[in-house]
């Protein structure tokens, strides 16, 4: 037998495949396309600790090789995703990783007790739960006159420091590729106790709207994502993960089943699949065929053996 499972911080994923925050909502729309149970795992759409509206304007741009956004974290919010979103998370079996970000550290830390608790009550009564907390530091840090906390290593670090100590569960942090450097930001994520690392989140970018001689988007700026990125993300998983204990999760430009195995390679324990998701619906099934012919046509019957090898 073939096995495509794959462990990250002690928690068992079925294969590498999970599904990028803000690319999947929380799985509702794509089960009517596919078997989402056949997913590794979810992220789900970005939570701040209040409702957002998100940013106004334009909010995509195709672009050559892949797509700029600039949503502006539109969500229910994290009492709204418990109360409402966990109903349907209960009945499905992918890994559940809830998504926080926040403008300053009390939104974070409140945030995360809020899902933890959640989580503890929910496993009392024997229900499924969030299993993991992705710490989305890319976001405007209000107090530091908008710089993000995933520029600078020694403002995030305070963030990570301060969620950790407030939560139980197993806690991954989403790193920018905009980062002053990449490796000392996980290396000071692993020192703060985080379990996990998620690189890279989307790049900042421009369009301008020649004729009317602007920015497409109000924010002037957009995140990039894509296969155009895909080599820059390759890149910097490998790095962090030789300098890292920690597993890695691997995202960036990810659009066919090779593109996950390079990820792996690279040394990435799962993989997260983003923009991919627009482009193909049924993305989540194909790459997850994809690699067990992979598999099947080198003769690897696990993913650990290949894991890390560049």
């Amino acid at each position: 037998m073939r096995s495509l499972a794959c462990n990250v911080a002690g928690i068992h994923f079925n294969n590498p495949i999970v599904m990028a925050s803000g690319t999947f909502g929380f799985g509702k729309e794509y089960a009517k396309l596919y078997d989402i149970n056949r997913l590794g795992g979810i992220s789900c759409k970005g939570l701040t600790l209040h409702p957002r509206t998100g940013n106004t304007g334009a909010r995509v741009f195709e672009t050559s090789g892949g797509m700029l956004n600039s949503v502006g974290l539109e969500n229910p919010g994290v009492d709204a995703f418990l109360n409402e979103e966990m109903l349907y998370w209960e009945t499905i079996e992918p890994v559940k990783i809830a998504n926080l970000g926040g403008s300053n550290i009390e939104e974070y830390v409140l945030g995360a007790l809020k899902i933890t608790s959640d989580a503890e009550e929910r496993r009392k009564q024997n229900r499924k739960a969030v299993d993991m907390i992705e710490l989305n530091i890319s976001c405007p840090n209000v107090k530091e006159g908008g710089i993000a906390f995933g520029v600078k290593t020694n403002i995030a670090r305070e963030v990570i420091r301060e969620v950790r100590q407030v939560t139980s569960l197993p806690l991954a942090v989403k790193l920018s590729p905009n980062a002053e450097n990449i490796v000392d930001m996980s290396v000071m994520c692993q020192e703060e106790g985080a379990e996990c690392v998620s690189l890279v989140n989307t790049f900042s970018a421009m369009k301008i709207d020649i004729y009317q001689r602007k920015s497409v988007f109000n924010n002037m700026y957009a995140g990039l994502s894509g296969p155009a990125i895909k080599p820059i993300a390759l890149r910097m998983v490998h790095q962090v993960a030789k300098e890292v204990t920690i597993p890695v999760m691997g995202m960036g430009g990810i659009a066919s089943a090779s593109d996950v195995i390079e990820f792996i390679m690279a040394g990435a324990s799962v993989v997260q699949i983003g923009t991919y998701n627009f482009m193909n619906l049924r993305a989540g099934e194909e790459l997850i065929a994809g690699i067990q012919s992979f598999m099947e046509l080198e003769n690897i019957n696990s993913l650990d053996e290949i894991r890390g090898i560049i």
